[in-house]
């Protein structure tokens, strides 16, 4: 596996070694030792699945307090553009983004640590996500930073138009009024 560290610290893109030959493939997706030896000791509780069609964003989502979460997303189907926004308020990296494209052939995964909003545009006509998280879900701590907010200057590649989100998604939060890490 490739770990490479993205422009704000902390936030990692892993890469694994994917081994062709003419039954398909084979590949180590998660190694818990190779992922505590560059990133640290992070104990996953729960893998999560979702399913959407193209244009569908979902995001950008974050849990608060002692619910916070962390996250190893990547598309197992399809592709993704996903999305991750710093919500640590003592950060040098506050309020910045890092945008990758996750696709069924790169096998790309992010890791997306606690204090951060994510989300995710799916590209391809349908996308299967998988995730692991680091912690409960807890509804009461849950918080959608706006997908749109100026102030993050996302560009998400996809015109306003075309986009399906929930209700939820549509009534996000601005960074200015949002629910912040130390």
């Amino acid at each position: 596996m490739t770990f490479t560290e993205q422009t704000i610290p902390g936030v990692w893109i892993i890469e694994p070694k994917v081994f062709l030959d003419q039954r398909g493939y084979f590949m180590e997706a998660y190694k818990k030792n190779e992922f505590e030896k560059h990133i640290g000791k992070v104990e996953f509780i729960q893998d999560n699945e979702s399913k959407s069609t193209k244009g569908v964003l979902r995001g950008l989502h974050y849990q608060s307090g002692e619910y916070s979460q962390a996250k190893l997303v990547r598309a197992l189907k399809g592709r993704v553009l996903d999305v991750i926004v710093d919500l640590r308020k003592s950060s040098s990296t506050f309020g910045k983004h890092v945008a990758v494209e996750l696709t069924e052939d790169n096998k790309k995964q992010l890791f997306v640590p606690r204090g951060f909003a994510h989300g995710f545009l799916v590209l391809s006509d349908e996308a299967t996500f998988s995730y692991k998280v680091d912690n409960i879900y807890a509804p009461q701590y849950e918080n959608t930073l706006q997908w749109n907010d100026p102030a993050l200057g996302i560009d998400w590649g996809m015109d306003e138009k075309e986009l399906i989100l929930s209700a939820k998604d549509k009534l996000g939060t601005l960074l200015a009024d949002a629910v912040l890490f130390d």
